[in-house]
């Protein structure tokens, strides 16, 4: 069985989870706290203490660097997805690093300023050393100060995938691929506190997201 290592809200995590969904894997979930990862350092070997991690057997599968998507293509290769089709290569490389870092780099901060309702309360003085640390003393107090203006640049980093979803039902094509999923991974994390909905002005992302939501199988035939 495939065990995916996790804490829920993870942006990267949803991603790897809503795959192993639409594959119709058999998996389970191990949650680890935000701020303790000395299983994944274990699981690893000592080379690698980010989330998510997929093990299966005595197989371990973990990113290499920040644009690797090492997980997903394990998964797309297990499975039979069609999610890295060859004629879509470079065009998925491209997007998915601007849905990783200007999608994601406002919808974990909008997320973030509610953290006090997701973290657990034993776990907040870490998460928040663990914020601080990496962000700077004062980020989440700055973070909801900037709410308005972090919404206003979600919605503009969205605008081209909008634009993407006039001719087809999903990103690329007539079905989804990598791409779809990585991009309503980091939307399932901004709307993941249950305070926000997508950009009003954005119809067929909306639309697009439902469909994402529901689907149940990418399996190529």
């Amino acid at each position: 069985m495939i065990e995916l290592i996790q804490f829920p809200w993870s942006p990267f995590c949803i991603v790897q989870r809503r795959i192993l969904e639409c594959a119709g894997a058999n998996f389970k979930i191990r949650n680890v706290p935000n701020t303790e990862r000395s299983l994944v350092w274990k699981l690893t070997r000592g080379r690698y203490y980010a989330v998510p991690v997929i093990k299966e057997g005595k197989t371990v599968v973990f990113e290499t660097d920040e644009h690797s998507q090492v997980i997903a293509k394990y998964l797309d290769d297990r499975f039979r997805l069609g999610l890295f089709p060859r004629q879509l290569e470079g065009v998925q490389s491209i997007l998915w690093r601007w849905v990783e870092m200007e999608v994601e780099g406002c919808g974990f901060k909008l997320n973030d300023v509610y953290w006090q309702e997701f973290v657990p309360q034993s776990e907040w003085w870490a998460f928040v050393r663990h914020k601080e640390r990496k962000f700077g003393r004062g980020c989440l107090d700055l973070w909801r100060q900037q709410q308005q203006s972090l919404l206003d640049g979600l919605a503009r980093s969205l605008l081209p995938f909008e634009e993407m979803l006039l001719e087809h039902q999903f990103l690329l094509d007539a079905r989804p691929r990598f791409v779809d999923f990585d991009l309503c991974g980091m939307l399932g994390n901004f709307l993941y506190s249950g305070h926000y909905a997508l950009p009003a002005a954005h119809n067929r992302l909306k639309d697009w997201y439902g469909r994402m939501s529901r689907i149940k199988s990418v399996r190529s035939q």
